[in-house]
């Protein structure tokens, strides 16, 4: 059984920053490209970053030079390190993960960050 944890939403400042955590289980972490996504009110998830097993990124126009995708295959965890926070960033953050080998894309339950002074 395939499950995604995340931890680390809440509450932040403008300007400010968070640390998102997401602890896989149930897949082989070390061949998994993992991901984060985001979905605001009213509006479609969209893919924040992601990372693949050979530790190759991507991300959103919106986030780059702010985000941070990083991985540990050791602790099968995938983090998002999110600096310089904006309003527009408030959203629940998914976490993403996909076999390399296979077209099915499993979810993490969500955690809410909410960028507000």
């Amino acid at each position: 059984q395939v499950q995604l944890v995340e931890s680390g939403g809440g509450l932040v400042q403008p300007g400010g920053s968070l640390r998102l955590s997401c602890a896989a289980s149930g897949i082989i972490f070390r061949i998994s490209t993992m991901g984060w996504y985001r979905q605001a009110p009213g509006k479609e998830r969209e893919l924040v970053a992601s990372i693949t097993p050979g530790g190759s990124t991507n991300y959103a126009g919106s986030v780059k030079g702010r985000f941070t995708i990083s991985r540990d295959n050791a602790k099968n965890t995938v983090y998002l390190q999110m600096n310089s926070l904006k309003s527009e960033d408030t959203a629940v953050y998914y976490c993403s993960a996909r076999n390399v080998q296979s077209t099915v894309l499993y979810w993490g339950q969500g955690t809410q960050v909410t960028v507000s002074s």
